[in-house]
């Protein structure tokens, strides 16, 4: 599972995710066909395995 949150950035915009809001620390992402958006904390090279196992989740993506 990946942690790092530019890894996760890369994978989302290499899925059809794109930003679509960037405040603070965080980016949030849109796809154009799947539901709801998907928030990831930026930069955080170690983020917590829970933060990143609702970032998969939202993502619609397998656990690793």
């Amino acid at each position: 599972m990946l942690t790092n949150s530019r890894d996760i950035i890369r994978r989302l915009e290499k899925e059809g995710w794109r930003l679509v809001r960037s405040k603070g620390s965080h980016r949030q992402f849109k796809h154009p066909t799947k539901a709801g958006r998907v928030t990831v904390p930026h930069p955080k090279r170690d983020m917590p395995p829970k933060t990143a196992l609702s970032i998969y989740e939202s993502a619609g993506w397998p656990k690793d």
